[in-house]
């Protein structure tokens, strides 16, 4: 009877325990992201002066554009989020890699407006399309 000293990572088909705790993680962050948008857009459709001004920026956006594309993008991402959490359906992780994607390329837009947090979403982004790329789901056998 050999003891070792170390416990073996767990395994879930051809994947990682991070991979596979990483798309329930993906989910959350996704769902969150959306809500956060959403408040986000709202307030930039709400008043437009919400947000500091700018003065000459190459991607200048009127902040009522800002508002809308915040607040379609999370819907989107809301959708694709409890989509991941209901099940990890094919369809929302492919979704989930787009809208991160997407995500990271508003935010480094939307960096002059809010820096710091504009660079912690581009970070989440990255974990989120990571893990979701990652996760090979274990296919059953036919019945």
């Amino acid at each position: 009877m050999a003891a070792t000293g170390t416990t073996p990572t767990p395994k879930r088909g051809n994947h990682s325990a991070w991979a596979y705790g990483g798309v329930t993680f993906a989910g959350v962050l996704l769902l969150v992201d959306g809500v956060l948008a959403i408040f986000q857009g709202i307030s930039g459709i709400a008043a437009d002066n919400v947000y500091a001004r700018i003065g000459d920026y190459v991607y200048k956006f009127n902040l009522t554009a800002w508002g809308w594309i915040h607040l379609v993008l999370g819907v989107l991402l809301v959708v694709t989020g409890t989509g991941l959490l209901s099940g990890a359906a094919l369809w929302s992780r492919i979704m989930g890699v787009v809208l991160a994607g997407l995500g990271i390329i508003v935010s480094f837009l939307y960096l002059p407006y809010l820096p710091f947090w504009s660079i912690i979403l581009i970070a989440l982004d990255i974990f989120i399309i990571w893990a979701l790329s990652h996760y090979r789901p274990e296919r059953s056998p036919a019945a």
